[in-house]
């Protein structure tokens, strides 16, 4: 089989909106440029289209056009090497699907222990999260919630109070267990972080687990973050203003 026949047949076993680059083709050393050359052949053709540099993704068609494929698989190589998972989406995606915004950005947030520079990819502004936390599929939705905790005044078309409000109705769910691993988490967090986990766990009255937050602030630091008390009887206790 020649490798365009080949390249062919295992793009049309893809799912529609699957992202891929030529080292997902099993050719021969000797063959890349061949592999690249038969790819861009078929972008010219519209049978794939181009993502990156690079990289090329088997487009849906529809009465509207190609769709796009899905943020997670335009950004996969950044959130997983070699079956490990090495960085997780936050920040806007994340927000809206917490029900903390209504908005969708093309502004892409990465949380990676090891960042590097924001750059662009297709029509999204990609840009990364320091993470002091150990990355992995367990710790992804309370290092999501951390981080919209930790970037409250940054959450677009949403009040601080509204934003307590709703983060009060997912933490109402968790289990004991749950909230010891997101107050253990939030330890490598900086301390407005953790003032203000506190003041909502201790509205939810998980007063024993929030102990540990609690002496691990200075006492006479204050947390600026107007808004939060309309939303948390607690918060004075908490310092924040």
């Amino acid at each position: 089989m020649k490798i365009s026949e080949y390249i062919l047949f295992k793009i049309d076993r893809l799912p529609n909106g699957h992202v891929f680059t030529y080292l997902d083709f099993n050719t021969e050393v000797n063959q890349k440029e061949a592999t690249i050359k038969a790819l861009n052949r078929l972008v010219a053709k519209g049978k794939i289209a181009k993502l990156s540099k690079g990289k090329y993704y088997k487009p849906e068609n529809t009465q509207f056009g190609k769709l796009q494929p899905n943020l997670k698989q335009v950004v996969k190589d950044l959130l997983e090497e070699d079956g490990k998972t090495t960085g997780y989406l936050t920040g806007y995606s994340i927000y809206n699907r917490l029900g903390l915004t209504t908005q969708v950005s093309f502004t892409v947030n990465i949380g990676k222990n090891q960042v590097r520079p924001s750059f662009k990819r297709e029509r999204y502004s990609i840009s990364f999260v320091k993470q002091k936390n150990t990355i992995t599929r367990e710790n992804i939705p309370f290092l999501q919630l951390l981080d919209a905790i930790r970037f409250i005044k940054e959450i677009p078309d949403a009040s601080i109070e509204s934003s307590c409000l709703r983060l009060l109705a997912i933490f109402k769910k968790f289990t004991e267990k749950e909230i010891d691993r997101l107050i253990r988490l939030a330890m490598k967090y900086p301390p407005a972080t953790r003032a203000l986990l506190g003041a909502i766990c201790e509205q939810l009255q998980q007063d024993k687990a929030t102990e540990i937050l609690f002496k691990s602030l200075n006492p006479i630091t204050k947390y600026k973050i107007s808004g939060a008390e309309k939303a948390l009887s607690t918060a004075k206790k908490w310092n924040i203003i």
